[in-house]
């Protein structure tokens, strides 16, 4: 293998020029809930939002701006912040290529970062697509690319995040480390489990990305027939060999969790944790509350990043208010006369709900003689409020409109 913890070492001069040691918290409920310390690596309130500049910064940092022409990168967001971050510190040239789905706030992001330093392709519709095209110019124009996680360089700056864990507390129970490409599990597992190999890593993968399991299986990497799920940092299709030997020698269980579990996590970490993060920060987090409570303590979270678009945090927090009962969405009928909509609202407002919007139409082909729909949107306290609030409404006369 081409990196190792010496590497990570080596690293921690040009990476801490970029990036810092991010707060490694207690979660208390958690810790409570799980029985023993339960701790979040705080990497989205790392510059530019997520690990990625640690890699980056040791990649680009080493190079010698006088022999070459620029950097190139292909990334979803959150590497090409960090390449461009790092570009313009180094004051070497950077084209960034951005699959067309790349979500706007990293894209900007990224163009921030970078300024007037920074050339931003769109291409394709998958990250390997953008990959692919990334390649190609770097042949074409003479740039040095600079991979997002099959890198020796990069993965080594990633392991930083590794050293600062073992640092601050030793020897770390359980690791929980979001995986798309693998490079920060591969960084991660140099920085700890070259020192303490009974530390237990786990792999975190989102459903619609999932090649780490299979190609365990196979005993070679797989590729996953699309990478698709609201983790966009981590929708990758496969990781590579230098990745995937990291993986099959450090690695010791790996947690698939969907999207559904995802949002639930963003929407938990904004409540209870006070923190803001993207789908694949919010993976560990997922695997931990739905999928594998930790066994092995203390217990590390590393939430990657938050970079994560304002619209969609909005849609996210939405459907998770519906997930856990808190929303709910009621299609009643009642009689078409006076007063008769203020009596439901009544009824609503004795149950202690809150009225989020409503329509009321007088009109529609399904609908009785006489009667009229309503559809109201409601919050609740929790799923068994939202189902005792349907009971109290259909002993009082309120039937459900389909």
């Amino acid at each position: 293998m081409d990196f190792g913890r010496k590497d990570v070492i080596a690293a921690k001069a040009r990476v801490y020029r970029m990036a810092y040691a991010t707060p490694l918290v207690e979660e208390t409920p958690l810790s409570s809930r799980f029985g023993g310390k339960v701790l979040s690596k705080l990497e989205n309130l790392q510059y530019s939002g997520s690990f990625k500049i640690r890699g980056a910064a040791n990649k680009v940092l080493s190079l010698d701006r006088t022999r070459i022409s620029g950097v190139i990168a292909a990334s979803a967001g959150n590497h090409a912040r960090g390449v461009a971050r790092a570009a313009k510190e180094a004051g070497i040239p950077a084209t960034l290529v951005m699959p067309l789905w790349a979500p706007v706030s990293k894209w900007a992001g990224a163009q921030r970062e970078g300024g007037e330093n920074v050339r931003i392709i769109s291409h394709g519709e998958t990250f390997d697509e953008a990959s692919n095209h990334a390649v190609a110019l770097a042949g074409e124009e003479g740039l040095v690319l600079v991979h997002p996680f099959d890198d020796p360089m990069v993965i080594a700056g990633q392991g930083t995040l590794g050293m600062e864990l073992v640092e601050e507390i030793g020897l770390p129970g359980t690791i929980y480390v979001p995986v798309g490409g693998g490079g920060l599990l591969a960084g991660i597992g140099a920085a700890v489990k070259e020192t303490y190999p009974e530390s237990e890593l786990i792999a975190v993968q989102a459903e619609g990305a999932s090649s780490l399991l299979p190609s365990l299986e196979k005993g070679r990497p797989v590729v996953c027939p699309e990478a698709r799920t609201i983790a966009d940092g981590i929708a990758v299709k496969s990781l590579s060999e230098r990745t995937y030997e990291a993986a099959r020698r450090w690695v010791d269980d790996v947690v698939v969790v969907d999207d559904e579990e995802i949002a639930a996590a963003i929407l938990y970490a904004l409540e209870e944790m006070k923190t803001t993060l993207e789908g694949a920060g919010a993976a560990p987090l997922a695997a931990l509350l739905f999928k594998r409570p930790p066994t092995r303590f203390p217990a590390v979270m590393v939430l990657s990043g938050g970079n994560i678009d304002v619209n969609f945090l909005s849609q996210i927090t939405e459907r998770g208010l519906f997930r856990s009962g808190r929303l709910v969405r009621l299609r009643l009928l009642i009689p078409d006369r006076p007063g008769a909509l203020a009596t439901l609202l009544s009824a609503v407002a004795r149950e202690r709900s809150n009225v989020v919007s409503i329509e009321h139409d007088r009109l529609p082909p399904d609908c009785p003689l006489g009667y009229s729909t309503v559809v109201l949107l409601l919050e609740t306290r929790d799923r068994a409020h939202g189902e005792e609030l349907v009971a109290r409404l259909g002993e009082q006369g309120f039937r459900s409109a389909g």
